[in-house]
């Protein structure tokens, strides 16, 4: 039935803000942005009126990975809610890096909001490997994860 994941959606309640810090704080590439309105949006959405900015960054060229997609409700108040890993919702979007110590000296660096310093994983005899991993967070609270794959 499915192939591959294509986008993963995310809402924010500044997409400019939120474009800056995926594009200029995480590296991921810009690929423009759609105002999507009309019947077909407002059937999507099952909201009349419904009117929504739209944008698409994806990793560098050497990192295959489907695009992060960044929707703003235009006109429309959002609930926000606090991201909490222990909620049944999608709990993080995860992103590789070469050098999990060095991107977290990064987002901190920039002000971003870390839950921890990185973390060594050892899942090797479940035939997963080992790892360094940590989560921080966006400018609207979204729970974001690198994890950086250990050679053996």
């Amino acid at each position: 039935m499915v192939e591959m994941i294509y986008h993963v959606g995310l809402t924010v309640s500044d997409l400019d803000r939120s474009v800056a810090f995926y594009r200029d704080i995480l590296g991921l590439r810009y690929w423009g942005e759609i105002l999507m309105e009309g019947k077909e949006t407002e059937n999507m959405f099952r909201k009349a009126g419904c009117k929504a900015r739209v944008a698409y960054l994806n990793g560098s060229d050497n990192l295959n990975m489907p695009p992060v997609e960044l929707i703003q409700f235009v006109g429309t108040d959002i609930a926000k809610a606090p991201s909490d890993l222990f909620q049944t919702s999608i709990s993080e979007l995860c992103f590789y890096s070469e050098d999990a110590d060095k991107a977290y000296q990064h987002l901190l660096a920039h002000g971003v909001e870390c839950l921890s310093e990185p973390q060594m994983f050892d899942f090797s005899a479940d035939g997963f490997g080992r790892s360094k991993a940590f989560y921080f967070k966006d400018p609207d609270g979204i729970i974001l994860e690198i994890m950086e794959p250990l050679k053996a």
